[in-house]
């Protein structure tokens, strides 16, 4: 009897209960703590038509899959399901299941479920700090990199551009005003460059005051003019009493082919980058699949100066 109460204890501490399923009558048999992890009275009776509503569709269909497999070849299983409770609130389950058989045929399918929600949060925070910068609220290097090598690796007819950009400015407001008020910039830009970017695909801090943009892109003139709506739209000034500063950015784009390496897209992308910088910043310029680059537009792009090419290296 003491083993059985810390037994007992035991499992409702680690958020475990036992269950079992009757296989000739469907009849469900539960421990109070699974009852508590669908916020079901306790010995309330069950229907498991009625339990198997509470599951979300896409786990209903794993769980579904699962069983049916199990029964079949009287395998186990362990599966983490996602809820929503008799009163609405969302919890995520993991259960695991034995078979057994009685002549030959299954009588019966049990085991346990243990509430795991406070897991699947954690893994979910920890997901969310590794692909997310945790100053502008983009996407981390870590996460663009594998969105790049994705798009890289697959033979999509949609066409895609890869777009480096670098602020123009920011190391005179670390300087003069203080990493804060730097931080402040970078919070700012990258709010603009999402605003300027709408339709991107993923939207990416990689470096200090560094950024990098993956958007649908039909052609090189296309790709122009979403280069150039960046351009416009990084455009602004930090006022202070004693000093203006201005904040431009610098682009360098190239169409994505798929096949190519990751590494040799981006090395392009930074090489018309810059170029950009070289001539003086504040503008855009994009390479095509083969080189030679073709300068789309000059740092005085927002100027009111042409856009239209002007001819390669």
């Amino acid at each position: 009897m003491h083993l059985q109460e810390l037994f007992d204890r035991s499992f409702k501490a680690a958020r475990i209960g036992v269950w079992e399923c009757s296989l000739p009558d469907q009849t469900l048999s539960w421990t109070d703590t699974v009852y508590e992890f669908f916020d079901l009275v306790p010995q309330a009776p069950l229907s498991r038509d009625e339990i198997v509503k509470l599951y979300t569709p896409e786990t209903r269909k794993l769980l579904n899959e699962a069983r049916d497999k199990a029964i079949r070849t009287g395998e186990g299983f362990t599966l983490d399901a996602q809820i929503v409770t008799a009163k609405g609130n969302s919890r995520w389950i993991r259960i695991t299941a034995c078979v057994e058989f009685a002549n030959g045929i299954a009588a019966r399918i049990f085991g346990v479920k243990q509430d795991i929600t406070a897991e699947k949060a954690m893994v979910e925070q920890l997901r969310y700090l590794a692909e997310r910068d945790t100053l502008t609220g983009l996407s981390s290097r870590t996460r663009f990199e594998t969105f790049l090598g994705e798009i890289c690796g697959t033979d999509s007819r949609s066409g895609q551009a890869l777009l480096l950009a670098d602020l123009d400015g920011f190391k005179s407001v670390n300087d003069t005003l203080g990493h804060q008020a730097g931080d402040d910039c970078l919070k700012v830009a990258s709010r603009r460059l999402s605003q300027a970017a709408p339709e991107a695909d993923m939207i990416a801090r990689i470096g200090g005051d560094e950024f990098a943009v993956i958007h649908p892109c039909s052609s090189a003139e296309d790709l122009a003019k979403i280069a150039a709506r960046i351009v416009k739209g990084m455009n602004w000034t930090i006022s202070t009493p004693t000093k203006n500063i201005r904040i431009t950015i610098s682009v360098g784009a190239v169409i994505i082919i798929p096949g190519q390496s990751p590494k040799d897209i981006f090395a392009k992308a930074d090489l018309v980058l810059y170029d950009v910088k070289s001539a003086g910043r504040n503008g855009f310029r994009i390479m095509p699949p083969s080189r030679p680059a073709l300068e789309i537009a000059q740092p005085t792009l927002h100027k009111e100066a042409s856009s239209s090419p002007v001819g390669g290296f």
